[in-house]
């Protein structure tokens, strides 16, 4: 009897197999299908042979064989569960890479590597109706590994089901369930062959009887909606909140219970066929547990007889609030939207349009029923979208789209097709906030063809109003990041339109001496390396322009922070009008870790606003210091000063300035940069009497927060 379910299952499987690739099934779930088919087929045939072996021997070697290409299955259907029917699998994929080797590649080399102690004796040399094939710890290994990569496909599979709501759950149901029945049939088999340690024969017509019956809940599938994948898109946490190891394990449970009683009393041949039938009985279970139709009228039977409201609004909302309003993507916002609405109403198409304000059309935002493609052919010509938005606008409540008679709602009927013919009523939600049609939902394939009531109707237009408030916050919420970009882009660029501005003023004074000065061989040397040194820093500006999204970057390295000022002071003094007079004080410092490019900056910025402040005569006093766990850079001039009010409130903001050319980005870029380094910059400043600036920077081993250096 087995070896006849074998061969008829193989048959059946193989036929699947030609049939997905006969339809041109090409994508990657439809090559493991195929290729999983087959090697179900293959499987089964071995299977098969060993079922009806002669001798034990000879069962042995086909049994070797079985497992050798069962060693494959795992793996492809794991490949299957993670990318059938989902929109994002390949995050799945990316996630799972590592467990989806193992899954292929333990099998395969416990196979070819223990062949001699995977299989280690028989359990009894009479055979009656079945062999018993006893495996080695190699062969407790595989069946292991199998039985994990059963529970993941499972897992995967209930998760796919789950996530897919209204028509394209109706168009997976049967095969979903054919396969979960046809993996859970594995589950007990590999169980089995773990807990007695070793094959028995018999466990063939179990694994072909859950196989027939899988590829007719396939069939049943394909003949209901044709060979056909829908576009889910679940969560990456695949294993959050999955019933199949609770279901795995309450079957496992009473399976084993009952194969201790039926020992207890002696045996009994034909438990593996009971076991089996337990199996059929929960695909049953679920199957109808899983139905629409079923669901529909279990609420209505508590609604009408415990009289309660129609629809239980506290839970909707609260179930509303989880899954919509922590979205900040408009994408995942409409897919959570449309499943919300398809279980709130029982209706197997609901799909949300959303406005494209600057080209004036409608876009297809999330879909129980459609795909972006099937959608994009739907939309066609949209020239009576802005009279059918005027109208959606007027009306500011849900529509019944079959009453309507005006000609732009032509354009609304043929964007919501009704699948059935027998749903009921199709309508329209306008989802308007501001002002303005953010979108519209539309609805139709109402589950048993059940109209929408009154207390539909108000809670669609509550629904549709917080989905137009969430849809108008993404939308400012965007705009607001946009601006925020911009305004971060316009900072960056301000940085090197002011560092390319010191550059041009060192240049400048080495030019306004150069006729003086010329004769001098010294200083055509000096002026030769300023240049230098300024188009080598010009290049590395626009270098640079490349990163400016990725900020402000900080490369310490260890250096001698005297040395850094000292060339720095040497290369902007060389034009200095012979008015100012500079005065460089460097005390003792250890080294330091510091990046010098942006430190020079800082130095840079410090000292040019001195000489402007200075005006051409007086005095500038740059002194470095070692205080209480702090490096200490002072810059300090004679000149005009700032007020208290200006350090307070201008000072230190980007494009605040008292220069007639300045930019007023310098005094935030420096103080951006010391901060950068765990550093602080200190002012002190008195109106006609001078400024002095401080940049503090933490030694080894300080850090911010220390005693101050003043």
């Amino acid at each position: 009897m087995s070896a006849i379910l074998s061969i008829g299952a193989a048959i059946l499987a193989g036929c699947l197999a030609v049939a997905c690739i006969a339809f041109r099934r090409w994508g990657v779930a439809g090559w493991s299908f195929a290729v999983g088919m087959a090697l179900l087929a293959g499987e089964n045939v071995f299977a098969g042979l060993s079922a009806g072996a002669a001798d034990w021997e000879l069962a042995a070697r086909w049994q070797y064989y079985r497992l050798g290409v069962a060693s494959l299955i795992p793996g492809t259907w794991l490949l299957f569960s993670l990318t059938y029917s989902r929109g994002n699998y390949v995050l799945f994929l990316q996630q799972w890479r590592y467990v989806l080797g193992a899954v292929f590649l333990v099998p395969v080399l416990l196979i070819l590597g223990f062949e001699e102690s995977l299989m280690k004796g028989v359990g009894s040399l009479e055979r009656t109706t079945t062999w018993f094939i006893a495996v080695g710890w190699p062969g407790r290994v595989f069946q292991m590994v199998m039985l994990i990569g059963w529970l993941l496909v499972l897992m995967n599979l209930e998760r796919t089901y789950r996530t897919a709501v209204g028509v394209m759950r109706w168009r997976i149901k049967f095969a979903m369930v054919g396969l979960g029945l046809l993996f859970g049939a594995r589950v007990y088999t590999s169980s089995q062959a773990i807990l007695f340690s070793g094959i028995a024969t018999s466990m063939a017509g179990i694994e072909a009887g859950a196989l027939l019956l899988a590829c007719g809940l396939i069939a049943a599938s394909v003949a209901r909606s044709g060979i056909v994948e829908v576009d889910v898109y679940p969560s990456r946490v695949v294993i959050h909140q999955s019933l199949t190891v609770l279901m795995v394990g309450l079957y496992l449970f009473v399976v084993g219970v009952l194969a201790q009683v039926v020992n207890a009393l002696g045996g009994d041949m034909g438990f593996p066929l009971k076991a089996l039938f337990i199996l059929a009985a929960m695909a049953v279970l679920t199957l109808v547990l899983a139905s629409d139709r079923v669901r529909q009228h279990s609420m209505r039977f508590v609604s009408r007889h415990f009289r309660r409201p129609l629809h239980d609004y506290r839970r909707v909302w609260t179930a509303f609030t989880e899954r919509a309003t922590s979205r900040v993507d408009r994408t995942d916002l409409c897919r959570e939207v449309v499943a919300l609405v398809a279980e709130t109403f029982n209706v197997l198409s609901v799909t949300i349009w959303l406005v494209n304000v600057g080209r004036n059309r409608l876009v297809f935002g999330a879909s129980t029923s459609l795909t972006e493609e099937k959608a994009a052919e739907l939309l066609g010509d949209q020239r009576d979208l802005p009279v059918l938005l005027a109208l959606l606008k007027e009306k500011n409540e849900p529509v019944d789209i079959d009453v309507l008679s005006e000609p732009c709602v032509e354009m609304l009927k043929r964007c919501d097709p009704d699948h059935f013919g027998k749903g009921g009523n199709r309508v329209c939600v306008p989802l308007i906030a501001g002002g303005e049609v953010q979108g519209l939902i539309t609805l139709a394939d109402r589950v048993s063809g059940v109209w929408f009531l009154v207390e539909d109707y108000e809670l669609l237009k509550c629904i549709g109003d917080q989905v137009a408030a969430s849809l108008r916050n993404i939308q400012l919420s965007e705009r607001l990041l946009e601006s925020k970009q911009l305004e971060a882009f316009q900072a960056m660029s301000a940085f090197l339109v002011h560092d390319l501005k010191n550059t041009a003023s060192a240049l400048s004074l080495t030019l306004q001496n150069l006729p003086v000065h010329f004769n001098d061989p010294e200083f055509r040397e000096d002026a030769l390396r300023s240049i230098r040194k300024a188009a080598d820093h010009i290049n590395g500006l626009i270098s640079r322009l490349t990163s400016i999204k990725e900020g402000l970057r900080i490369n310490s390295v260890e250096g001698d922070l005297n040395e850094l000022v000292a060339k720095t002071l040497q290369g902007l003094a060389t034009g200095t009008a012979g008015g100012v007079e500079v005065v460089t004080e460097l005390g003792d410092l250890p080294r330091l870790s510091f990046d010098p490019e942006q430190i020079k900056k800082v130095l840079t910025n410090l000292f040019m606003n001195a000489k402007e402040a200075v005006g051409g005569r007086g005095r500038i006093e740059v002194s470095t210091a070692s205080r209480n766990g702090w490096a200490v850079v002072s810059v300090a001039d004679n000149g005009c000063g700032m007020s208290p009010e200006f350090i307070d409130r201008c000072l230190f903001r980007p494009f605040q300035t008292t220069k007639k050319s300045g930019l007023g980005i310098g005094m935030f870029q420096s103080r951006m940069i010391v901060e950068a380094h765990r550093g602080r910059l200190e002012v002190e400043s008195e109106q006609n009497k001078g400024t002095v600036f401080r940049v503090l920077l933490p030694l080894s081993g300080a850090g911010p927060g220390t005693a101050s250096a003043t």
